[in-house]
């Protein structure tokens, strides 16, 4: 990988407190935006002569080539033009540019989509599914699904918890998120006894080495990834028959919806979900709203008169 962007995402991960997954994508956008400005890369990049017209057109070919023919989605196209930005900045703070070539570069308006949690029906037949076997992975499934629904956690976050980051004599788990932020989170009594029964009896059996710290094992014994989490995931969606489109974060959806349909305050689940700003969490409001008016409706004896 080229040097500056080396250096450049060792900076905003260990300075800035960039996410891994955040710091894994900037790194292959600039790879792609390499890949462009110089495809052999026989010679390293002359970033000063990088100017706002060739980034510019850098856009357009992205905006019109795609990923394998598809256009990329805005989301994703504004990540790559957010990771141009950032990277520059840098380049320019550092002085290994004079001008920062992304000054007036627009990026496409990213609507904020609601998230789509599943009902607390829906919710109960998943976290059933692994109780249909008797294995130490279905132990373990059933402990990461409980404590996903009983946290909100992030999934990069579930698959980055140590034995000694679950308090289960205090029913706590300790959390490290974005940024390295520490945050502790309570338990529900069925999620403490899933993760107690899967670490007392079900982890032991999938452990191969006694210096792996590691909570949630896969079957050689090594730390589960977020990959091999969401096909978990996916498989016992398709046996609970749940119909929806589920990822890995559609549990952290659903706690917060669930928690502000409960009654919990705004600045509660904000600390809990781990977000630095308010705004992100007031999304769940409009769910939990929407779910009050359809109850509303739904219950009212007089909300179809005359409709």
């Amino acid at each position: 990988m080229e040097t500056h962007i080396t250096n450049f995402l060792t900076y905003i991960r260990t300075i800035k407190g960039f996410s891994g997954n955040t710091v894994q994508a900037y790194g292959n956008d600039l790879e792609q935006l390499c890949d462009y400005i110089e495809p052999k890369q026989d010679e390293a990049i002359n970033w000063s002569s990088i100017t706002t017209q060739k980034l510019t057109a850098y856009i357009l070919f992205l905006k019109e080539q795609g990923n394998e023919g598809k256009p990329y989605a805005n989301a994703t196209l504004a990540r790559k033009i957010a990771a141009i930005k950032s990277y520059f900045t840098y380049l320019y703070e550092e002085n290994i540019v004079v001008e920062d070539a992304t000054q007036g570069l627009s990026s496409p308006k990213v609507g904020r989509s609601l998230p789509s949690p599943l009902s607390i029906a829906q919710v109960d037949v998943l976290l059933q599914q692994p109780l249909k076997k008797d294995t130490p992975d279905a132990g373990r499934d059933k402990a990461m699904l409980e404590l996903l629904y009983a946290s909100g956690m992030r999934v990069t976050e579930l698959v980055s918890l140590n034995v000694e980051d679950v308090r289960l004599e205090e029913s706590l788990v300790r959390c490290l998120g974005k940024g390295t932020k520490e945050r502790l989170i309570p338990l529900y009594p069925e999620a403490a006894r899933a993760i107690r029964d899967y670490v007392e009896n079900h982890r032991l059996r999938l452990v191969k080495r006694t210096s792996e710290n590691a909570l949630f094992l896969n079957l050689r014994g090594e730390r589960l990834t977020r990959q091999g989490f969401w096909l978990i995931l996916k498989n016992y969606a398709s046996q609970a028959n749940i119909g929806e489109t589920i990822t890995p974060h559609t549990l952290r959806h659903s706690f917060a919806t669930h928690m502000l349909r409960g009654g919990a305050a705004l600045r509660h689940v904000q600390e809990l979900l781990g977000h630095s700003s308010i705004s992100t969490t007031q999304v769940y409001t409009q769910l939990a709203n929407d779910q009050l008016r359809t109850e509303y409706e739904r219950a009212h004896p007089r909300s179809n008169y005359l409709r």
